[in-house]
């Protein structure tokens, strides 16, 4: 996956974001072992200790679990990574409400632009 990143954003922010949604879109999949920092982090062109904020944060979520000598994997507990997903959607769906509301849509006109979208889908 390229790594892409804003200059509006923390890197490690970004990191986070980028892990999560390789998680949740399976292209890291439970159990998979992670490269090291020092990989991820010359794959992603960002520091080291950059890299390491951003694998911290990711076990303190409980995304991804270490082992001492073996390093670190994607947990494998179905119902974290389910949660994530539909937190991530969440967000999602929320920004999209308020960018509508902005243009002054009220809710049931919401719903009924995407039931027409869904339609030619």
């Amino acid at each position: 996956m390229p790594w892409e990143f804003r200059t509006d954003v923390p890197i490690y922010t970004q990191l986070i974001a980028q892990i999560q949604q390789q998680i949740v879109t399976g292209q890291l999949t439970p159990g998979d072992r992670l490269p090291s920092v020092r990989d991820l982090a010359t794959q992603a062109g960002v520091n080291p200790n950059t890299m390491q904020r951003a694998l911290t944060e990711l076990e303190r979520l409980g995304l991804v679990r270490s082992q001492r000598t073996a390093g670190r994997f994607v947990t494998e507990d179905e119902t974290v990574i389910r949660a994530l997903k539909e937190d991530l959607a969440r967000t999602q769906i929320r920004d999209f409400l308020a960018g509508m509301a902005q243009l002054g849509f009220p809710l049931e006109e919401i719903v009924s632009l995407i039931q027409k979208e869904g339609e030619n889908l």
